[in-house]
C-alpha cells in the first residue's frame, strides 16, 4: 500500500489521521517538532510501524528526508490559534507560510501523487448571512464601534438585521486574523503548486474540531478543550461577547475520515471543501452541555461581554460539496459524543491556563 507523510502527525488531529490511514492499510511516516504547547497533554507513543522524523517543518533537509519514498502528503503542521496569532505574528507566519513553502519546494521532482492540506473555516471571516427578503450576503464585517458598545450582531448595508445561514465554499474569503491569513496562504500555495507540477492538491477547511486528545494545557486550542480545562478546575468557562455566537463542531474522527477520503477520491483534486458537522451551536449552549456532561451543571459560564480581536460572530458549515465529491458523512454529533471526551479529560487531568490567555490578550489591547 502507498506510503503517506503526515506533517504534524503527532498532534491532536494528526494522531487520528495516522490511525485512520493505518486502519485502511497505508504505510505512514510522520514529521513533527513535538512542541510543548501542543503536546504537553499528549501520549507521544508513535504507533507500531510508523516512522517519526522529529523536526521543524522549516528544516528543508529534514523535510527532504521525510519525503523520501512517499506517494502522498497530508499537511497538518501549523501553529493554531486566532488569539495568539494576533501577537505572535512572526511565529505564525514563519511556521504556517514559510513551512508550507519549504514543504512544497522539497516536493519538486518527486513522484508524489496527491497533497491534502489542512485549511480553516477562519478564512471566511463572518459566515453567510441572509436579509429578511432572502438576499444572501457573502461579505459582512462587524463595525468595531458597535462591538465596543456591546452590539454584537453585524448589520446589512442599509443597517438591516441579518440572519446567519450555513456557509458554503462559494462564500468570498475575508481574512479577519493573522491565523486566517496564514491558513489561506497555505491552501493557495498548495493549489497553485499542484496545478503547476501536476500534483493533485486538495484543501480541507476545518470547522471547530473536538474530541479526546486535544491539548488541554493550550488555552488557544479548541473551544471545547478550553472550557473543559476550566470546568475540571472548578472554574467557569470564559465566554467572550454574550455567548450567542454560533459555531459548527465536528468530531476529530470524522475529520480523520475526511482526510483519507480527500487522499483517495479522484474527483477531489483541485477542490476546497468544508469539513464540519453541518450543525450550528451557540457557544453558551456548548458550555452548558459540557458542564452537564462533566457533572458540574451548577458552574455557569462567565459571560464577559467583551470582544476578542479577530473573532467573528457566526460561521457554520454547508457540507454539501464534501458529501457529493468525497462521500463525507459525519457520524459523531456533539451532543452524543461528549461522554468519551469527558472521560479522557478526567484521566488526563487539565491545567487551566484560561486566565493567563485572557491576561495576555488584554495586556496587548486585543480585548475590548
Amino acid at each position: 500500500m502507498a506510503k503517506i507523510l503526515v506533517t504534524g502527525g503527532c498532534g491532536f488531529i494528526g494522531r487520528h489521521v495516522v490511525e485512520e490511514l493505518l486502519t485502511h492499510g497505508y504505510n505512514v511516516r510522520v514529521l513533527d517538532l513535538l512542541i510543548d504547547q501542543v503536546h504537553a497533554d499528549a501520549d507521544l507513543e508513535v504507533p507500531e510501524g510508523v516512522e517519526l522524523v522529529q523536526a521543524d517543518i522549516r528544516d528543508k533537509e529534514a523535510v527532504q528526508t521525510a519525503l523520501a519514498g512517499v506517494e502522498g502528503v497530508i499537511h497538518l503542521a501549523a501553529e493554531v490559534g486566532v488569539g495568539q496569532s494576533m501577537y505572535e505574528i512572526a511565529r505564525y507566519v514563519g511556521v504556517n507560510d514559510l513551512g508550507t513553502g519549504v514543504l512544497l519546494e522539497s516536493m519538486i521532482g518527486l513522484p508524489i501523487k496527491r497533497l491534502v492540506v489542512a485549511s480553516s473555516m477562519s478564512v471566511y471571516g463572518e459566515g453567510l448571512y441572509e436579509t429578511n427578503d432572502g438576499r444572501r450576503l457573502g461579505y459582512i464585517r462587524r463595525n468595531s464601534a458597535r462591538i465596543r458598545s456591546g452590539q454584537w450582531n453585524p448589520l446589512g448595508p442599509s443597517g438591516e438585521p441579518l440572519k446567519p445561514v450555513a456557509t458554503d465554499e462559494q462564500k468570498p474569503v475575508d481574512l479577519a486574523s493573522i491565523y486566517a491569513l496564514t491558513k489561506y496562504s497555505q491552501e493557495k500555495q498548495a493549489l497553485i503548486f499542484g496545478d503547476a507540477y501536476q500534483i493533485d492538491a486538495v484543501a480541507l477547511r476545518l470547522f471547530n474540531v473536538f474530541g479526546a486528545g486535544q491539548a488541554l494545557a493550550n488555552p488557544y486550542t479548541g473551544v471545547l478543550a478550553n472550557f473543559a480545562s476550566r470546568l475540571a478546575n472548578h472554574q467557569p468557562p470564559m465566554i467572550f461577547e454574550d455567548g450567542e455566537q454560533r459555531r459548527d463542531f465536528v468530531h476529530v474522527r470524522d475529520v480523520a475520515t475526511a482526510f483519507r477520503l480527500a487522499l483517495e477520491k479522484p474527483g477531489a483534486a483541485g477542490h476546497v471543501f468544508n469539513i464540519g458537522s453541518g450543525n450550528a451551536y451557540t457557544i453558551k449552549q456548548v458550555a452548558v452541555l459540557l458542564a452537564e456532561a462533566m457533572d458540574v451543571p451548577d458552574i455557569a459560564p462567565e459571560i464577559m461581554n467583551k470582544a476578542r480581536s479577530g473573532d467573528i460572530r457566526n460561521c457554520f458549515s454547508d457540507i454539501s460539496k464534501a458529501r457529493e465529491l468525497l462521500g463525507f458523512e459525519p457520524k459523531h454529533r456533539l451532543e452524543d459524543s461528549l461522554a468519551p471526551f469527558v472521560e479522557w479529560v478526567r484521566q488526563t487531568g487539565a491545567v487551566d491556563r484560561g486566565t493567563e490567555m485572557r491576561r495576555q490578550l488584554e495586556e496587548r489591547g486585543l480585548v475590548s
